[in-house]
């Protein structure tokens, strides 16, 4: 059996997977479709169509139920160890890899790599040292030592930028309203791009907007966000209705079978009341006035902030720890049947240093353990 070796820059290995989901690792998520799943990834969903028929989150289960972990499915899909402990993964990866005598060294830094005449690596760490392989893989995540090397073997890399990030908003209002959350929300850019209106819970921050929507469009629009500067106009969608004009009609039925009540205690459409209130501001409402004093210039600017409310991003957040970037080497270039680079035989990549990325839930870690899965198999068929 050949030798295979880990070399992990860090003091410590798997520690991207012991931060993942708030320390209790976000394994994967409950969809047990190929073709569905792909579709949960703004880079790299062609490519991982053919890729999760050959592994996919159902398989990722087994493995890890086989292994002796216990997973849970969350009522948004996520799936979990039981003991809610990232450590459940860390530890059973780790066995794992003792178990088939896989050597693995931390602090182990690749300044390096360079390509023999016999088609062998040579492998340069930081310290001198040098190994030889028969075969090299890259699962370097998004440091920039990896793309450096994939890009010395011959690697176009597609610019890496951020993705998974919350949105910065300078405005003191918002600001004061953190904590708060809206479970049934929309928040777009310009309707011109795809994928610019997504759906889900948004919840207020010091600092702006963050949860699963807000996530989830700045990885779909990364790169047009990271190409105006994370500088232009979003909007929000507060309620389930995006018909501005029937809003705007309930609202006026509310006011005549309401007249004398004050508005700012009639908080509508299941919103909490403070975002109810602040919303009544922004619709230039005074928050003493009754149902019957309020204009239907001021219902129709209401109806609009209840549907299409704006707001100025002025940066962008981090979400958490868990940092993910979009780019890495090019797809093109990689022969997803064995993940074996194209232009450099014997050389196979996996997870985020290739140009995949995908949205919050589990699916990072998943196209980690598909692309991680078939590299495998495929050098094996070699031993």
């Amino acid at each position: 059996m050949p030798q295979i070796t880990i070399l992990e820059a860090n003091k410590e290995a798997l520690i991207k997977v012991k931060i993942s989901g708030g320390g209790r690792c976000n394994v994967t998520h409950a969809c047990f479709d190929p073709l569905q799943l792909a579709q949960h990834y703004p880079r790299g969903n062609q490519e991982l169509k053919g890729a999760f028929h050959l592994f996919q989150s159902q398989d990722t289960v087994s493995w890890f139920t086989q292994h002796g972990v216990a997973l849970k499915t969350e009522a948004d899909g996520r799936i979990f160890p039981v003991s809610d402990d990232s450590q459940s993964i860390v530890q059973c990866l780790l066995k794992t890899a003792t178990d088939y005598g896989i050597k693995l060294y931390t602090q182990a830094v690749c300044s390096q790599v360079k390509r023999h005449e016999d088609q062998r690596f040579l492998v340069i760490l930081k310290s001198g040292q040098t190994i030889i392989c028969d075969r090299l893989v890259l699962a370097t995540g998004s440091h920039p030592s990896g793309y450096q090397i994939a890009r010395s073997l011959g690697h176009e890399i597609i610019a890496p930028i951020p993705s998974l990030f919350s949105f910065q908003v300078s405005d003191s209002q918002i600001h004061a309203l953190m904590g708060l959350s809206v479970s049934s929300a929309k928040i777009s850019l310009d309707p011109k791009f795809a994928k610019s209106c997504q759906s889900g819970s948004i919840l207020f921050t010091h600092w702006g907007f963050s949860g699963p929507a807000v996530l989830k469009l700045s990885a779909w629009m990364a790169r047009e966000l990271h190409s105006c500067q994370y500088q232009t106009e979003f909007y929000i969608n507060w309620i389930s209705n995006d018909n501005m004009e029937q809003v705007y009609q309930e609202l006026r039925q509310y006011k005549l079978h309401a007249p004398k009540r004050k508005i700012a205690n009639s908080t509508q459409y299941h919103l909490p009341q403070r975002l109810w209130c602040y919303l009544l501001e922004k619709s230039e409402i005074d928050l003493k006035k009754l149902w019957t004093e309020v204009g239907n210039k001021q219902l129709h600017l209401l109806a609009q902030n209840l549907t299409r409310s704006s707001y100025h991003l002025t940066g962008k957040g981090v979400f958490k720890e868990e940092f993910v970037t979009c780019g890495g080497v090019s797809l093109r270039q990689v022969n997803w049947k064995s993940m074996e680079s194209r232009i450099c035989p014997h050389l196979y990549f996996a997870g985020e240093v290739l140009d995949i990325d995908g949205i919050t839930g589990g699916f990072n870690l998943q196209s980690a353990w598909t692309t991680g899965y078939i590299a495998g198999l495929a050098i094996s068929k070699f031993s």
